[in-house]
């Protein structure tokens, strides 16, 4: 029997007890069809579910952006407001900034903070505040309201107001999980981070004027070591990277590879006699276009014999060229190896926790150009209590040039 009284049959024909059996008034069954199984109707391809972890990957980025940007803007309104309305209304001075304007929103902020305080939603004691439960615009609308209060705080009311806007746009989408194209998250990215700049950020990581901090990594960054960014190719690094952004104002450079090609042919010889008359120290470690090393390579490729030593070759006096304008010439070394190749690794400011490289390993069918790049940063891994050392990977490819230089020999 049923908790209602009624017997329930055990389902469709093939079953003990088919439909013919169900008495007057029972309710019959549907068959399942199988354990977990769910029918075609219902099911997602493969293409329906790389669309919507795209999604979630999207709107994920984006909320931390927006998170990020909501808070601060909560602690800059409440920094700037609270003295002003506090001594007056007490804890009612969210209230009172919003004036008659704003009443209806503020009201409705209070109630939900009341609601939360009943059902135990408030397990933060520092949330329970009506100014934790203002949105992203209503934020905004205390702020334009109370602009002569933040003057004094921030040169132009229509940069933030700009950036704000374009959140907006956001905002809606994440919070009803609509799809959001890359170029809506992108516009997104950037706004939050000419917000978060405009109102203060707090410390920065020292390379971020080279490589700005993304906000997803300086949230789950120590998760992946030293690594900020993976690229397929070298080409889709330099659309995100440029060279000039890699190696422009570097005060230290080491590279180590075959023919370095990412510095010698995106670099020009201009600018690296001015970056090395400007106080740089460069080292460049090249293969040895004699070696029989270079012949492996040329046969791993499927190059012709001796292409890749002239290229290499070509290289190298390239960078003599350079070397002979400096007035310094000792700032600005060339040297070459004779070992099998490994990788190519281009360390800027190395020395440094400002430093970034950019590195790459040698595949056995696939170009330089072609292979993955991986970009580094020195000193931005979290280093908890518990752990010894920095445990990244930069100082691995830093200790593996400094061993390859020394076992290499100068070129005149």
């Amino acid at each position: 029997m049923g908790s209602g009284g009624r017997e329930l049959p055990p389902g469709d024909e093939g079953h003990e007890g088919n439909s013919a059996d169900v008495p007057p008034g029972a309710v019959s069954l549907a068959r399942p069809m199988g354990a977990g199984a769910i029918g075609p109707e219902l099911d997602w391809g493969p293409d329906a579910w790389r669309e919507v972890r795209t999604r979630a990957q999207r709107a994920g980025r984006a909320y931390i952006w927006l998170n990020l940007v909501e808070q601060r803007l909560r602690a800059v309104v409440a920094a700037v407001l609270r003295p002003v309305y506090e001594p007056v209304h007490g804890d009612d001075w969210v209230v009172a900034a919003a004036g008659p304007a704003g009443q209806e929103w503020v009201q409705r902020a209070v109630a939900v903070r009341e609601v939360s305080r009943r059902k135990g939603y408030l397990l933060d004691p520092a949330d329970d505040n009506v100014i934790s439960f203002l949105t992203l615009p209503q934020l905004r609308e205390l702020m334009v309201q109370h602009w002569p209060c933040f003057e004094p705080y921030i040169d132009e009311r229509r940069d933030v107001e700009l950036a704000l806007d374009e959140l907006e746009v956001t905002r809606n989408v994440v919070s009803r999980n609509r799809a959001l194209s890359e170029a809506v998250l992108g516009q997104a990215e950037r706004a939050s981070a000419r917000l978060l700049e405009i109102l203060g950020t707090g410390g920065d990581v020292p390379s971020a004027r080279r490589l700005p901090v993304d906000a997803v990594e300086s949230l789950v960054g120590d998760r992946y070591a030293d690594v900020v960014a993976v690229h397929p190719d070298r080409v889709r690094l330099l659309r995100q990277f440029p060279a000039e952004d890699i190696f422009g104002g570097a005060r230290r450079l080491d590279a180590i590879g075959i023919g370095l090609n990412l510095l010698v042919q995106n670099f020009s010889g201009r600018r690296l006699v001015r970056l090395a008359e400007s106080g740089a120290r460069v080292r460049l470690l090249f293969l040895n276009p004699a070696s029989s090393a270079v012949k492996r390579r040329e046969r791993e490729l499927g190059l012709k014999r001796g292409e890749l030593s002239r290229s290499v070759e070509m290289s190298i006096l390239h960078m003599r060229r350079v070397r002979s304008r400096l007035r310094d010439p000792g700032a600005f070394e060339i040297q070459v190896y004779d070992e099998t190749p490994r990788l190519t690794a281009y360390l800027v400011d190395g020395d440094g926790t400002d430093g970034i490289a950019v590195v790459q390993s040698y595949l056995r069918r696939s170009r330089g150009m072609e292979a993955p790049v991986f970009v580094l940063r020195n000193g931005s891994k979290v280093v908890k209590s518990d752990e010894v050392g920095e445990g990244g990977l930069f100082s691995a490819y830093r200790e593996e040039f400094e061993m390859m230089w020394a076992d290499s020999r100068p070129v005149s």
